[in-house]
């Protein structure tokens, strides 16, 4: 599983990925910020035989090049829609966790036909997730958004340093950011968490990431930083929301939004004491709660 394949794509961008090897039914997870394929390593050892998995590195994430600066969730998906023409995938189960449900959002609502269902893992929202303006404090100004990716570069309190700690290799801040946002109560093992480390400090778009996020909104609802598309009522697939009951990094009120703008056919289940990672705190019930999903016969009244 270690093994990173690597597919050149039509727009001049190399894209690797990760393959499991497994039965006739497929799936693709596409990971969040601060990630890549590796921080899928415990799923894909945990999910059953009977499925082949595939895991790609985004743009500017793992082995994946970064030749050209990203702007829109939407020049992810859009990679990823060449990187499955390249290996010939369809009929698959498509697992987004944070960014990566953003992407995915996108990539069903723009390429109806190949993904059978989407599950959402501590998913951003179908309305984004918001960049704000920080006080003097460092607490959020939620009265200022922010609108640019220049805005953004320049934010004292949250782009600069985290690029700061990128630059330096900064592995301790890496970890105090980690264990105080995501791994609030279980840890992975030490080694798999070096790892996980040295996968961070792959990562090359950082601003460009936060902004995609503030400026993605494919409800019906507008905000100061993007109208909505409405391209939400585009995913006409059986779709799962899943999202811990304690996660720090994306609050439950996201969750709501991608709930409420789904209209009712998306099947939501919290998962108990878990935080924005549940493959580390609590793989099985994750485990469980997608195997399920993948499984049921789903109806959709639309």
């Amino acid at each position: 599983m270690e093994t990173l394949h690597e597919v050149p794509l039509p727009n001049g961008e190399t894209m690797t990925y990760r393959k499991r090897d497994g039965g006739n039914e497929i799936i693709v997870l596409v990971h969040g910020n601060m990630t890549s394929s590796k921080h899928w390593d415990l799923l894909m050892e945990s999910l059953d035989s009977k499925y082949t998995i595939f895991a790609p590195d985004l743009r500017g994430f793992g082995g994946s090049s970064y030749n050209t600066r990203i702007t829109h969730i939407k020049d992810f998906s859009d990679d990823l829609k060449m990187w499955v023409d390249a290996l010939e995938l369809k009929h698959f189960t498509l697992i987004g966790w944070s960014t990566g449900g953003a992407v995915g959002m996108q990539f069903c609502a723009d390429y109806a036909g190949i993904c059978e269902k989407l599950i959402l893992l501590a998913s951003g929202s179908t309305r984004g997730y918001p960049f704000f303006a920080s006080n003097p404090d460092g607490t959020p100004n939620f009265t200022k958004r922010f609108t640019t990716v220049a805005e953004i570069e320049q934010d004292a309190f949250r782009t600069i340093p985290m690029q700061a700690m990128y630059d330096s290799g900064n592995r301790a801040g890496l970890k105090i950011v980690w264990d105080s946002a995501i791994y609030t109560d279980n840890k992975p093992e030490s080694s798999r968490y070096e790892a996980y480390v040295d996968d961070m400090l792959t990562q090359r778009n950082l601003s460009d990431v936060y902004h995609a996020l503030n400026t993605f909104n494919i409800s019906a609802v507008d905000n100061v930083a993007a109208q909505g598309t409405n391209q939400v009522s585009h995913i006409k697939i059986p779709v799962l929301v899943l999202y811990g009951d304690r996660d720090l990094v994306v609050p439950e009120i996201m969750a709501q939004e991608i709930i409420e703008d789904f209209s009712g056919h998306a099947t939501v289940q919290q998962l108990k004491n878990c935080g924005h990672s549940p493959l580390v705190d609590d793989l099985s019930q994750l485990t469980a709660a997608i195997e399920q999903f993948i499984s049921d016969e789903h109806t959709i009244n639309l």
